[in-house]
């Protein structure tokens, strides 16, 4: 049994003090005991919130960030209309990607999960569909480079939700794929193999959960889907990201991707559909009623020029959501936060966005908006701090400067507002310190790999 003290703590019913944190041997909580002295507990002295689920991570991005910040040329500008958006960056993140090794995949996504962790993210689901060699032949072992991540995750000690990508065109229902795209592709036999294998190679281990990924309307057909949304757990597919995506999808299907999803999928409670930004208000209105998650990455979609998230409709219906970080321009779950309440208060000219009068406190329910929404489609038992979830815990240290006199939900407000360094002190995951000192304990080592792979990718 491992023992937590926290001087106060997040629970599901409000904040608490003097809790003692018990959990078992496998990293599960078994008990939550408020008003309790410390005994021989380990003492958390700050403010305690359950660890943050990121729910969305393309974790080989994090080797581009900041590399694809200059403008593009004319050619590429004017074969992807003409500006630099979306699509102009996704050529160069192509022609990037055919440099990655096994070994460089391992050691960029070992960083970015020990990073993740530094700033309070406790799990993440990775999205994955860098599947195949630089000429799109299977490895040998055709989950290779998932296993890869699977493998970073248990170095950096994160808990991770695997979502193998099924990737087959290049465009809506059928387009060719470019050849940029060779190492993302799979029929449907060659995906279920890597399915497979990722589940035999997380069978009992409680650190891991599985989903499935049909990338996009772009990349898989209307009879592919439907296979997949027969999966009992968590689906992941981006939907509504750009204006020319929804714009595609009209001209081919009649309707825009959210409402064709709505149309013809079984949307539940097991679906995430990544960044919805582009969606009409009836879209909107029915999606939060499906139960199923927005997947919201607001620094990654500022950083493409991608568009503003229609929150108020979205809220209005109650529609759950959670955060990703995406291509990884930033690993912060209070950055996130903080995007999504300040590109709100850009677009409709006023603060506070993200309360109501029974919730005040912004800071608050950004983060509970994320720990609901995450867990709800990462397959663990994550979320919160209570009896039966995995016992991930995060320290903010109330003497950083940031967070100095502040407590409870102001101390909330602050961490996610106040943008001044990282008060994140100590970060649990399973029931194991893997951030003390505001510090990965693997820092070195995981920085070492990293630095190496950088050198090979960018030479």
């Amino acid at each position: 049994m491992t023992l937590f003290h926290a001087a106060s703590a997040l629970l599901s019913n409000g904040w608490a003090h003097d809790v003692l944190v018990e959990a078992d041997e496998g990293g599960t909580i078994r008990a939550v005991t408020p008003g309790m002295a410390p005994g021989e507990a380990r003492r958390l002295r700050g403010a305690i919130i359950p660890g943050v689920p990121n729910l969305h991570s393309h974790a080989f991005q994090r080797a581009m960030a900041g590399l694809a910040e200059r403008r593009s040329p004319p050619e590429a500008r004017d074969a992807e209309g003409g500006e630099d958006s979306f699509w102009t960056w996704r050529q160069t993140m192509y022609r990037f990607v055919h440099r990655f090794t096994p070994e460089d995949a391992e050691a960029v996504a070992a960083q970015l999960y020990a990073e993740c962790l530094e700033w309070g993210f406790t799990s993440i689901a990775e999205f994955h569909y860098l599947h195949h060699q630089p000429d799109g032949t299977p490895y040998a072992a055709p989950a290779e480079m998932a296993l890869r991540h699977l493998e970073a995750s248990r170095q950096a000690g994160i808990g991770l939700t695997m979502l193998p990508s099924l990737y087959r065109y290049g465009g809506i229902f059928g387009k060719e794929p470019v050849p940029g795209q060779r190492r993302f592709l799979n029929d449907l036999d060659g995906y279920w193999r890597i399915v497979e294998d990722i589940r035999a190679a997380i069978a009992g281990d409680s650190q891991a959960g599985l989903g499935l990924a049909p990338h996009s309307l772009r990349a898989v057909s209307p009879d592919m889907l439907a296979e997949v949304s027969r999966f009992e757990g968590p689906i992941h597919i981006h939907a509504a990201e750009q204006r020319r995506e929804v714009a595609e999808c009209q001209a081919a299907t009649g309707a825009r991707p959210v409402e064709w999803l709505l149309a013809n999928m079984p949307l539940d409670e097991r679906w995430c559909l990544i960044h919805s930004t582009h969606m009409t208000e009836e879209e909107a209105t029915a999606l939060a009623r499906s139960g199923a998650v927005a997947g919201l990455c607001p620094t990654t979609e500022a950083s493409l020029g991608d568009g503003i998230f229609g929150y108020p409709a979205y809220a209005k219906a109650n529609g759950r959501f959670g955060f990703g970080t995406d291509s990884h321009v930033g690993t912060s779950p209070r950055d996130e936060m903080r995007q999504l309440e300040t590109s709100q208060r850009l677009a409709h000219n006023t603060r506070s966005v993200v309360t109501d009068v029974e919730r005040p406190h912004p800071g608050r329910n950004l983060l509970e908006a994320a720990l609901q929404g995450g867990a709800q489609v990462s397959a663990r038992a994550i979320g919160g701090i209570a009896p039966g979830l995995r016992c991930d815990l995060v320290e903010l240290d109330h003497e950083h400067p940031a967070l100095l006199g502040l407590h409870e939900d102001r101390l909330l407000d602050a961490w996610v507002f106040n943008g001044q360094g990282n008060p994140v002190r100590t970060v649990v995951v399973g029931g194991r310190v893997v951030v003390a000192d505001g510090r990965h304990i693997f820092r070195e080592d995981i920085a070492a790999r990293f630095r190496a792979a950088m050198e090979r990718l960018t030479a």
